[in-house]
């Protein structure tokens, strides 16, 4: 606990020293409106965010780049806490956060903007210890299930692909964990970083080595606010080039994630 708080400290002092040393950065008119607030509400949803037991405090690898970006404005950030990654989309849509972290992809771009990506990541499988499925070019097969998260990004990206195996739809990945646990589905697809974080608790499982895809992660705002994207996009960009996403990742334990390289996200139809 007490390490996780000097983290936020330092990577705060060194963004908001930054800011400091340009005022321009405080009164820049793209994002007037949002500075005038006092606030930046950023979306979260699970797995994607930790919560402190004891106080509530919601941190994790998206919030500290929130926070560097609030830092960057010269406001607070308030984060707001959503079951479902398409009802983080709908709330930027109506108006009751301003950013998210989400992983670009051409379905979501219809109804968002995203900034200049900051992560890529492999999707890939978790399979129980029993799986004869050692990879995951052989795992689209007839007769598998496979459990997936209904609007998640890596389930947007296997529907593309999968001929024959089955997707099984979820809420969230501990329900689709569950259907693992209990010989429902054969395999569970994710983002490789949560997958290996949600194995530790399916003794024996494993992550396989391969992947069947990949993403790049943003922040993703309404559409109509030119002028946040390209601020937003800015922040991205200066936080690659300085470290701090690198430094970000490493200290979330997301060391197989890359950092993005510079400039806009690739979206897939």
């Amino acid at each position: 606990m007490k390490r996780s708080l000097r983290i936020s400290v330092v990577t705060l002092t060194l963004v908001a020293a930054a800011a400091a040393a340009d005022p321009q950065q405080m009164s820049d008119p793209r994002v007037a409106d949002l500075v005038r607030t006092g606030r930046i509400r950023v979306a979260v949803f699970p797995p994607q965010y930790t919560k402190n037991p004891t106080t509530g405090e919601i941190g994790g690898m998206q919030m500290d780049l929130a926070r560097a970006l609030a830092a960057r404005l010269g406001i607070a950030v308030l984060p707001i806490e959503y079951p479902t990654p398409a009802e983080v989309v709908e709330g930027l849509e109506a108006g009751t956060c301003d950013v998210a972290f989400l992983v670009v992809d051409a379905v979501r771009a219809v109804a968002v903007d995203f900034s200049a990506p900051f992560a890529v990541r492999d999707f890939t499988y978790l399979v129980p210890a029993d799986s004869s499925i050692r990879s995951a070019a052989t795992a689209d097969r007839r007769g598998v299930r496979i459990a997936v998260v209904r609007a998640h990004a890596s389930t947007f990206a296997l529907s593309h692909i999968v001929k024959q195996a089955e997707l099984v739809q979820t809420e969230s990945l501990d329900a689709a964990l569950d259907l693992l646990r209990t010989g429902q589905v054969h395999l569970l697809a994710s983002a490789r970083q949560d997958l290996v974080r949600y194995s530790t608790r399916l003794p024996g499982s494993r992550v396989l080595e391969d992947r069947y895809g990949s993403s790049q992660a943003a922040m993703a705002i309404a559409k109509g606010h030119p002028g946040w994207l390209a601020y937003i996009s800015e922040s991205v960009e200066e936080a690659k080039a300085s470290g701090l996403v690198r430094q970000i990742l490493d200290r979330a334990g997301q060391t197989d994630a890359q950092v993005a390289p510079p400039g806009n996200p690739k979206v897939s139809p």
